[in-house]
């Protein structure tokens, strides 16, 4: 069922039991704004099955396909209607081509968008062209103009670094005591910080720095985790993104450099990152890193991981929706909803079929 954007949006009415209580439950709406008290006249759209605030894909970088190329409000469009068409109703842009226009987050028939602006890196620091490169000494205010400019966010590359030649390395390319300098800063404007990282070094100082999130994470050390956990820092592991490289490197060694043992056992290590992790009690949320609404490979990702299904779709859903500071089904919560005809604790793969999407209060499926 499709609402005519044209029309005046009428009341609906759903019926299931809502997560993460097991709680059946009669959810109205009208307007943009979830209800627990009866609307007379509202339409009944979806009556048994389980309700899930809305999904959220915590990493992801729409509107451009390659390194190096520019936001393209077309594709922007594209991503956007992808991750909505799979249920995903609110993203988490942590770094992009460029400050993302102003009409992204704001189009009522798309997702609502925490953006963090572009890239913060060091000079030769992230993919040629791509984000914002600065010297060490002016990172730390191009952090808080970023987090003013981008809803509160900013993105920083801690550790990769390019030659002359667009040849990714992996090694810190800042030190912690800058990381330091620019989590202080941003958290005193009331910014957040996430930081990318897949070397030991850059996990460390993003850790010691006290950022909001770490996303990737490969090589982060063990026994961090409980500090993690104690700070309320989040793990964004982005295991999906790299599921392919995994069978890949079993059927096509690495070479015995430095890079090809720096790759392959990172990859190796990271499911029992993720699971050592979710034991620390440090929060695991799901972002894809890749293509539009994939939401759910993600979430089968962190399953196979050892995180039980609970805790891997509330990182996709309530768990990841109440981090970046929206409801979940509570009166007066924006109304994003999506409903399922089984429970993805028990059977994550439905994610893939939403038998009804809600997006700011309004029919989509």
């Amino acid at each position: 069922m499709v609402v005519d954007k044209k029309a005046s949006p009428q009341a609906i009415h759903l019926r299931g039991v809502a997560l993460p209580g097991d709680a059946v439950l009669d959810l109205w709406v009208d307007g943009d704004r979830v209800s627990h008290e009866a609307i007379p006249g509202a339409e009944t759209v979806m009556h048994g099955g389980w309700l899930l605030p809305g999904l959220v894909d915590v990493h992801t970088h729409p509107g451009a396909d390659s390194p190096g190329d520019p936001l393209d409000d077309d594709l922007l469009r594209r991503d956007a209607e992808a991750h909505r068409d799979s249920g995903v109703t609110l993203i988490r842009a942590p770094g992009a081509a460029g400050r993302l226009p102003a009409w992204f987050g704001d189009d009522p028939d798309l997702p609502r968008v925490r953006s963090a602006g572009p890239w913060l890196a060091t000079e030769k620091g992230f993919f040629p062209g791509w984000g914002r490169r600065e010297s060490l000494e002016t990172l730390p205010d191009a952090a808080v103009e970023e987090a003013q400019a981008s809803g509160g966010w900013c993105k920083v590359i801690a550790d990769w670094s390019f030659d002359d030649e667009p040849v990714r390395r992996y090694g810190p390319t800042v030190p912690p005591d800058v990381l330091q300098e620019i989590v202080r800063r941003v958290h005193a404007i009331g910014g957040r910080v996430a930081v990318h990282s897949q070397h030991e070094d850059g996990c460390s100082a993003a850790v010691l720095a006290g950022a909001d999130s770490l996303e990737h994470g490969m090589h982060l050390r063990l026994d961090l985790l409980d500090r993690m956990a104690e700070q309320g820092m989040v793990l964004v592991p982005t295991m999906c993104a790299f599921s392919g490289t995994k069978s890949s490197l079993r059927q096509h060694p690495p070479e015995p450099d430095a890079w090809g043992r720096w790759k392959s056992i990172g990859w190796e290590r990271h499911p029992n990152l993720v699971r050592c992790a979710y034991e620390a009690g440090v929060a695991i949320l799901a972002g894809t890193d890749g293509a539009a609404g994939i939401i759910a490979d993600e979430v089968d990702c962190l399953v196979a991981a050892g995180v039980p299904g609970d805790v891997a779709v509330g990182g996709a859903s309530w768990t990841a929706r109440s981090w970046l500071g929206f409801g979940g089904l509570e009166h007066g919560a924006p109304a994003d909803i999506v409903g399922y005809d089984e429970d993805p604790r028990d059977h994550p793969g439905v994610l893939r079929h939403p038998a009804r999407i809600i997006l700011r209060g309004r029919v989509v499926r």
